[in-house]
């Protein structure tokens, strides 16, 4: 009788069956710039990434605690200046052949050399051996105790070097003027992730299949097809006909009115953020913007109202630029409206009359938050102290030559973490020289802007235990509010919305969406 009871599901199949073996579809608007893991940098390109390659170690799903990947075991010494990592050796490629150190360094020097967004991770690396096959051992050139956190980041994967090169990629250090290879990455994978890439037609669709020879455990969905996708209303009425499982970018305001048994809207905080940015070295400036005319500035932001008006609620504020749950943001003061202050601010500075403010900024849509609309409400909250907004709503692309060359005085944007850490924040927004923030602020042609101590601090966070990088860290996160030149407007929640019968989905910093963890439930 076991026997009979046994043999059924293999001769009778199942709706649940069934299911398994039907395409999970993804409504995305999918903004891919390559499908190259030395070269990819976007949102979709997390969620592939991390799918169809694989890191040495990946954030586990608390969003903290650091989980085996393709290394069973690693180590750091007390300084926090040496790694080493222990390769599975079970762990293989899509075509069968086992990941070996050697692949490791080839990937590693690939990323560094081609000079493609991401390369900076791995700025630190001063020399890697490889004593066997299966063991890595970095030496870094300074202290980095966030080092664990960049090789976790989906850039830093891990590339079958024999396939690549047959293929034209390089890893020497002319890789930016001699690799070939990306044309031949937005066709075909070299991982050992538990999908491979299986087609991909740009502002259309990608495709992943199950890869048959993953060494761990196995995908359980058959096929995944992401659908560009790129209005929010589009993207709910997939969903609610049936036509997509996952939408990824359905505005809280379409949420809420998705109301039926068959879906499921998940709000969970996320990391990523929406800030002003005001530029005391910005070319356009028509008076000082000193560090008591950036305080009147922040001053006026009603950022209760702004949450509520941008996100409908669904999103909190944040009170540096290092976001809500990284270390070093607990006990920061969240920022607040006060418009006697900020009008007191500026008499003082002799612009009780107000002055023009050029306002240059990227006409998009960043998670459910629109610029335009957002821009304008900065607009009359400004107004309560007569500073007047000029908005000049533009391309991303043609925003960018204009922050990366003259500068605007104010604008806005939004930022998305590469690792979990909060060093990145600093690098990227800290008043330090090369910093992104301190170039496109033009910082270091004004006089008292440009900041030595969150540099100080950055360095000690870097080579101190765990136990005390949070304090160091909170100093840092003191120091950048200060600045008033990066202000954090609201932290927006990751809205997923999917059909009831999808199980697994989550939101992870690195991968986004881990399409590894998803099943059809039965």
């Amino acid at each position: 009788m076991l026997a009979t009871l046994m043999a059924v599901p293999a001769t009778m199949p199942t709706d649940f069956a069934a299911a398994q073996g039907k395409p999970l579809v993804i409504a995305r608007n999918l903004a891919i710039n390559s499908l190259d893991p030395s070269r990819a940098a976007c949102d979709t390109c997390l969620i592939y990434l991390s799918a169809v390659y694989e890191t040495l170690v990946r954030l586990g799903p608390d969003g903290r605690s650091v989980v085996a990947g393709l290394a069973e075991s690693w180590q750091a010494s007390d300084n926090n200046t040496k790694f080493t990592f222990k390769l599975n050796p079970k762990a293989v490629f899509s075509d069968g052949s086992p990941v070996e150190a050697k692949d490791v360094v080839w990937s590693w020097n690939r990323l560094a050399n081609a000079q493609g967004g991401m390369s900076w991770l791995l700025d630190t690396i001063k020399t890697i051996d490889t004593p066997d096959a299966h063991t890595i051992s970095i030496t870094l050139s300074q202290p980095d105790a966030e080092f664990i956190g960049k090789v976790m980041g989906p850039n830093a994967a891990i590339i079958n070097s024999v396939v690549a090169e047959r293929n034209g990629a390089r890893a020497t250090k002319e890789a930016a003027n001699t690799d070939t290879a990306e044309p031949w990455f937005l066709a075909n994978s070299a991982g050992s992730g538990p999908f491979v890439l299986e087609a991909y037609s740009p502002n259309d669709v990608l495709r992943f299949k199950r890869n048959e020879k993953y060494w761990g455990d196995p995908a359980k969905i058959d096929e995944v097809v992401m659908r560009q996708v790129k209005d929010s209303i589009a993207q709910s009425q997939m969903i609610q006909n049936g036509d997509a499982d996952i939408a990824m970018q359905i505005s809280p305001d379409t949420a809420l009115t998705m109301q039926s048994p068959d879906i499921k809207v998940d709000k969970a905080p996320s990391y990523n953020f929406i800030y002003m940015a005001i530029s005391p070295g910005a070319k356009g400036n028509t008076v000082p913007l000193t560090k008591p005319v950036r305080e009147a500035i922040s001053l006026l932001v009603d950022y209760d109202g702004l949450v509520d008006f941008a996100v409908a609620g669904a999103g909190r504020l944040q009170a540096s630029p290092i976001p809500n749950g990284f270390p070093g943001t607990d006990g920061l003061p969240q920022p607040k409206q006060d418009v006697d202050k900020a009008k007191a601010l500026l008499e003082q500075a002799g612009l009780k009359d107000g002055f023009d403010l050029e306002a240059k900024f990227p006409n998009q849509n960043y998670y459910g938050v629109d610029m335009s609309t957002l821009m304008q409400k900065l607009q009359l909250d400004l107004a309560k102290g007569n500073v007047r907004l000029k908005l000049e709503p533009m391309t991303f692309e043609v925003w960018l030559d204009v922050v990366r060359g003259d500068g605007t005085p104010f604008t806005a944007s939004y930022y998305a973490p590469d690792y979990y850490g909060s060093g990145q924040f600093v690098k990227t927004f800290g008043m330090i020289k090369g910093t992104r923030w301190s170039k496109r602020s033009g910082a270091d042609k004004v006089e008292g802007v440009m900041n030595p101590k969150e540099e100080e601090l950055l360095t000690q966070a870097l080579a101190a235990p765990e136990a005390k990088q949070g304090d160091l860290f909170r100093q840092v996160g003191q120091e950048m509010i200060n600045d008033r030149v990066i202000v954090p407007l609201v932290n927006p929640d990751n809205i997923l919305v999917y059909r009831s019968n999808v199980v697994g989905v989550r939101y992870s910093i690195n991968e986004f969406l881990p399409l590894r963890e998803l099943s059809f439930g039965k």
